[in-house]
């Protein structure tokens, strides 16, 4: 009996143990079911703050590549905007013009002009320098920053550095800075680590120059996260073969030149310009039509001789004299000039009483304007006071017309020599009499450069300005007096000359101890 009852009480067990295990393997599918039916974004206790972290970061990285992105599809529809006005301009100038270039391949390859540019940069100082034969064949480079150009070529502005005010100049440096930051920033096959972006204000400083004859280096260093290291790309822009834009002959046999010269009281010098325009506008030249605008009566029947005289021994009759009674006033004499004239359109030379010029500077002024489309404005060289460069021996004018440093300079900062045509001047405005007189040359010339027309700005050979006395008069406001003190300075010797007249006593009494020490007793 004992031994019955101890077999169901066994038995009775295991079937307890087998209802509890059910029991319990029951409840842990209903606890899995339950954690696989629960949110995605929700988190074990203690993991929250770590996975709101884990969401931003994701977020910020996704915005970052979104506008990244976007920065690019604007990039892309700019440039693609920009390629097909450019295949239209190429197919403007290959309709126009003839390349010098062999463009018949026949048996040649097909990517000559590729082979010809990787000429360029191999012949450019690029990856290696060149054998020059002494310090003044070395051509420096220019260095710039974001917003400065470090130059030795000083220009107009004589400063020796400057923001890039140019157009081109400014556009040549922002595309060169454009291209690094493409390259810098552009992603990478299989980069898959978060890349630093490179911006206009990591860029820390470049230097460029342009060889004419291969193309322009463009050498450029941008920051690092670490401070002594520095990212350094250099860009190669080579120049294409040569094209052929235009093929015409010019017939200037029937262009006049009207010289018109504004003239009060300066007899003398007057003459000397006669003696000159006889010589390279009558004799030489032939072609030419002489308006003197002559303001007050004072020594009028003097000037009206000279004419008559030059008139009667060349047979000339081109003269016209026009007699104001008013204050002296250099843009007015040329306005009357101007108007005065009532024939067709004729070809103008602004000139003034202490201007020479060759019959070559004629040719060109009939070269370098065009009615309606350009205008030219030469850059005449300004000599240097004769009594400092010569002493007492001072030489004929025509042995002084000499181009060369220590005899004169180019006047770039002068606008009132003028080939212009009267048409053009007439739809310019001609001059705002209304401003201040120093300053009428310099407007007429802005006006130019704002009216669409090409200005042909260019050093002459055959135009001087002979040196004169510059009176400084009190009246003239404080900043055009400043002007004048310094062109009275530039006009009178080069540096070193002033710096000999200068120190002229301290190099008397250096030689004279020299002298006396080497002395033999």
């Amino acid at each position: 009996m004992l031994k019955r009852w101890f077999l169901v009480l066994t038995h009775s067990r295991r079937v307890i143990l087998v209802l509890m295990f059910c029991c319990v393997l029951l409840l842990y599918c209903l606890a899995c079911r339950t954690h696989n039916q629960r949110p995605q974004h929700q988190t074990w206790p203690g993991h929250t703050v770590a996975g709101k972290t884990y969401k931003v970061l994701l977020q910020h990285h996704e915005e970052q590549y979104l506008q990244y992105t976007n920065n690019l599809t604007k990039r892309i529809s700019q440039l693609k905007k920009e390629l097909q006005e450019r295949s239209r301009q190429l197919q403007r100038s290959v309709e126009q013009a003839a390349i010098i270039f062999p463009l018949d391949h026949g048996d040649k390859s097909p990517s000559e002009l590729e082979e010809f540019l990787q000429k360029q940069l191999q012949r450019s100082e690029v990856h290696t320098g060149e054998r020059v034969p002494n310090e003044f064949a070395v051509l420096p480079f220019e260095s710039f920053t974001l917003h400065r150009v470090y130059q030795l070529e000083m220009g107009l502005t004589q400063h020796p550095v400057e923001r890039p005010f140019r157009p081109d100049r400014r556009n040549e440096l922002n595309g060169a800075l454009e291209a690094a930051l493409h390259v810098l920033n552009e992603p990478q096959v299989g980069d898959t680590q978060r890349r630093r972006i490179y911006s206009p204000k990591d860029f820390l400083e470049g230097i460029f120059r342009t060889e004419k004859d291969k193309g322009t280096i463009y050498d450029l260093a941008f920051r690092e996260n670490s401070v002594p290291d520095f990212r350094r790309l250099v860009f190669f822009r080579p120049f294409a073969p040569l094209m052929k834009v235009k093929d015409e002959l010019v017939d200037t046999s029937k262009i006049l030149i009207n010289i018109i010269v504004p003239l009060t009281k300066r007899v003398d010098t007057f003459r000397q310009f006669m003696q000159n325009f006889s010589e390279a506008g009558i004799r030489q030249d032939g072609r030419t039509h002489l308006t003197v605008v002559f303001f007050g009566s004072e020594k009028l029947d003097e000037v009206k001789g000279i004419l008559d005289l030059i008139s009667r021994r060349l047979n000339y009759k081109n003269i016209t004299l026009i007699h104001l009674h008013e204050e002296f006033s250099r843009a007015r004499g040329l306005e009357v000039g101007v108007r005065g004239w009532k024939h067709s359109n004729v070809l103008l030379f602004f000139c003034d009483v202490n201007v020479r010029f060759t019959a070559e500077f004629l040719k060109s002024c009939r070269m370098n304007a065009e009615p309606g489309k350009k205008v030219f404005y030469p850059v005449m060289f300004s000599q240097y006071n004769p009594e400092v460069l010569y002493g007492h021996s001072i030489p004929r004018v025509e042995e002084q017309l000499v181009i060369r440093k220590d005899f004169g300079f180019w006047k770039d900062y002068d606008f009132r020599m003028t080939c212009l045509y009267r048409s053009d001047f007439i739809n310019i405005g001609g001059f705002d009499l209304t401003k201040d007189r120093a300053t009428d040359d310099v407007h007429l010339y802005r006006k130019f450069l704002h009216s669409g027309l090409l200005v042909v700005r260019a050093p002459s050979r055959g135009l001087f300005h002979m040196w004169h006395e510059i009176l400084c008069p009190e009246h003239l406001s404080a900043e055009t007096f400043k002007l004048c003190l310094q062109s009275k300075a530039m006009n009178e010797a080069p540096h070193s000359h002033l710096s000999k007249l200068l120190f002229q006593q301290h190099i008397n009494n250096q030689m004279h101890k020299y002298n006396k020490h080497n002395v033999k007793p």
